[in-house]
């Protein structure tokens, strides 16, 4: 179960954070902040990380994706980021957290994914944002995990215990 569920990460504000005691945000890249097949940050994204920032709140970037794709998004914005990041394993999730200097309890995960995104941050105990894919396709190594997530979300919402908040 995730902590929360937006449509979008630009649903996440400053002001939502504070509430959560968050001062660090690692956010996926694929369908979370952009389409798996869109290689560069667009206005929305840039827009956000900004605002973060100006907040005095870290972001990170933790993806799966290969290191050209993540550091061709991030490196050209002075967005931290950490590619090949194996989630939901909690390696780097716990390096993500330990290079921005914020507590693992001031820190939330936001994704796409249950099976990695949101798995991993239970996993390691910290705060999770779930979002609606920015894409409804995906690359081929995600087929599985959605048709796998598709059956726990229909129960998440049967049982009422998964409702997207404004």
């Amino acid at each position: 179960m995730p902590t929360s569920y937006v449509e979008d990460f630009t649903k996440i504000t400053p002001a939502r954070l504070n509430q959560l005691d968050v001062k660090s945000v690692i956010i996926d890249l694929d369908n979370t902040l952009v389409g798996y097949d869109e290689m560069n940050a667009n206005d929305r994204v840039l827009e956000w990380v900004r605002l973060m920032k100006e907040n005095g709140i870290k972001v990170t970037i933790v993806s799966n994706g290969k290191k050209k794709r993540v550091r061709q998004f991030a490196k050209p914005h002075d967005i931290d980021y950490i590619f090949n990041a194996r989630k939901p394993l909690s390696k780097n999730y716990k390096k993500a957290i330990s290079s921005t200097g914020v507590s693992k309890n001031e820190t939330v995960m936001v994704g796409d994914q249950l099976l990695t995104d949101i798995f991993g941050a239970n996993l390691i105990g910290i705060k999770s944002i779930l979002v609606v894919p920015v894409k409804n396709r995906d690359g081929y190594a995600t087929l599985l995990n959605r048709r796998i997530e598709r059956f726990i979300m229909r129960y998440f919402r049967k049982k009422g215990l998964l409702v997207k908040e404004d």
